[in-house]
């Protein structure tokens, strides 16, 4: 995806989503790792595991919600204040096609960042033998909570 250009609010943003994404355990269960982070977007890589797979073979589609879903938030976080917590408050997922591949990559982009409410979208890609292939695409909305003793 081309990503607009974003100014983030806080200049340790690259350092803060890092840190939060290694206490995230849902994102250790599935073997996801953060591989890019820049302001407003993130890009995560999961490799494929059988454990992770539905009953055809193929990367599960809550998976893909999963991974896709820390995509969008943690490119959210990228732009929020520093003393701010995000949470998912509403996504929508679209799968295009089965989740077939080595690994996968789950780019999550600001689309309109706000004070309270920013606006994201995701797409996931298999990758497979030097190919890529678009699998699942998501919009979804966020929120930033300050205050309220939730972890960074």
């Amino acid at each position: 995806m081309d990503a607009p250009r974003f100014e983030p609010a806080d200049a340790a943003y690259e350092q803060r989503v890092r840190a939060s994404f290694g206490r995230q355990a849902a994102m250790a269960t599935i073997g996801a790792t953060l591989a890019e982070v820049e302001p407003g977007r993130v890009v995560i890589e999961l490799p494929w595991q059988q454990a992770l797979t539905q009953q055809h073979g193929f990367l599960h589609a809550g998976m893909v919600a999963t991974a896709l879903d820390s995509a969008c938030g943690y490119a959210g976080f990228s732009l929020m204040q520093p003393d701010a917590a995000v949470l998912t408050i509403e996504f929508k997922i679209n799968l295009l096609a089965p989740a077939q591949g080595q690994r996968f990559r789950m780019e999550g982009l600001v689309i309109k960042p706000g004070r309270t409410i920013t606006v994201t979208e995701g797409r996931a890609y298999a990758l497979d033998g030097g190919r890529e292939k678009l699998v699942a695409t998501m919009g979804a909305t966020l929120m930033a909570v300050a205050g309220r003793g939730i972890q960074h």
